[in-house]
Order: structure tokens, then sequence, then C-alpha cells
């Protein structure tokens, strides 16, 4: 989707946006930057670079409405986290909800074997982690993503996004340490207005950032974990 008037050129221009706002920072001894799959990669890819940071992926799997895919009734997180909206257990029935939760936690599988490439996660435990996203809707993504990572104890926690809706932002601070988001808005209509350009990512853009996400991190080490 291209929108003229949109702050944002790109998921790239955006990064660089938002990694001004983390400034404070930047050089951190343990930073972390965790992006998460598909949209966020190109951000936090950004971030990442800016505040001389290592990035890994997080994956997470929205979990649709049958029919209406875009309206978000809870989401997944590797590590067994499955968080759900109020009204899931309304509008679909238990065996339904059964199959939209196995073929997500497939395609989330998938993505960490294409994606890892055999690599291991980097360690989270005691360091501040920055949750990077390109955009903060409802928040059930962010939320289930946030809720795993905590069970590897991060020292701190920052959700990041360069747009979002300002409830779900609000709403993200009781599960988070820090909220950074560039433009917090109410009403939000979706985050695709907020870019000039949106396409859909792919694996393949996924894959190679994280492969020149991890030549950057050999050749400039950043500081390390005290």
């Amino acid at each position: 989707m291209t929108t003229s008037h949109a702050p944002f050129r790109d998921r790239h221009h955006a990064g660089r946006v938002l990694a001004e706002q983390l400034e404070s920072h930047r050089n951190k001894a343990g930073l972390l930057v965790l992006a998460l799959p598909r949209g966020g990669v190109a951000v936090g890819f950004e971030v990442a670079r800016a505040l001389r940071a290592p990035m890994d992926i997080f994956v997470v799997r929205k979990l649709g409405l049958p029919g209406n895919e875009e309206y978000a009734i809870g989401a997944i997180a590797s590590g067994g986290v499955c968080v759900m909206n109020s009204l899931a257990n309304e509008v679909m029935g238990p065996e339904a909800l059964s199959k939209v939760i196995a073929r997500e936690r497939a395609e989330l599988e998938r993505r960490e074997l294409l994606y890892r490439r055999k690599r291991p996660a980097v360690p989270v435990r005691g360091r501040h982690v920055i949750v990077v996203d390109d955009g903060l809707a409802t928040g059930s993504t962010m939320r289930a993503a946030v809720q795993a990572i905590r069970k590897q104890h991060p020292a701190y926690l920052t959700v990041a996004a360069p747009v979002g809706a300002q409830d779900t932002t609000e709403s993200l601070r009781d599960v988070a340490d820090e909220v950074v988001c560039v433009v917090a808005l109410s009403p939000f209509r979706a985050v695709s207005l907020w870019y000039q350009d949106f396409p859909q990512a792919s694996d393949d853009e996924v894959c190679s950032l994280l492969e020149e996400a991890h030549r950057q991190r050999e050749l400039d080490p950043p500081p390390a974990v005290l």
C-alpha cells in the first residue's frame, strides 16, 4: 500500500526515526533488539544498527478470526505462550479456535526453522531487551511476545514501535517496563496508513536482514553483557 502523506517512507525509515527516540539506550552493555517477524524486522534492523546492539527475532503469530483474518482474537509466541482477548470465546467455538491455534503454531515453527538457520537464539536473561514491531494496533501480538520474553528473565524490557493506537500503547505499560511509540493516536485506523510504502514483508527479506545483522555483529561487536 502507498500513502503519499504518511510520515514514514518505509519500514527502514521508520526504524531510523524510532532509533532517535531510543538514543539514550545506545551502546548500553547487554542491550538486545528483538524484532517481531515479518514486518518488525526491517524496523528492528535499523534500531539495532543505530544503537550498536545485536538483533534477533522473536516469532509471534496473530490469531485471526476466520473470514476476517485482520481481526485479532489473540496471539501465540515461542515458548508456548497464548494470549486471548476477552471476545475470543464469544466469536469462536472451542473446536474452531483449536484449529486456528494449530495452524498458526505450525507456521510459527516453520518460521523459527527458516529464519534461524540453526543459529541459536541470543540469550535474553539479564539483558535490556527492546522488542520492536512496525506498528501497534490491537497489541495482542506484542503482548504475547512480552509475556513469553518475561519467562526468560530480562533485566529490563522496552516495547518500541513507530506508530500505534493510544489505548494499546498505554495498556502495554502494564506488562513492559517502558513503551516508546513515535506516533500514538486515538482514534486509530491502521498501521499501513502511516507508511508511504508498506508492502508485505517476505521470508527472503527477513532472512537477508538477519544475515546482515549477524555479519555486522561479527565486524563490530556490541558492548559485552556485564
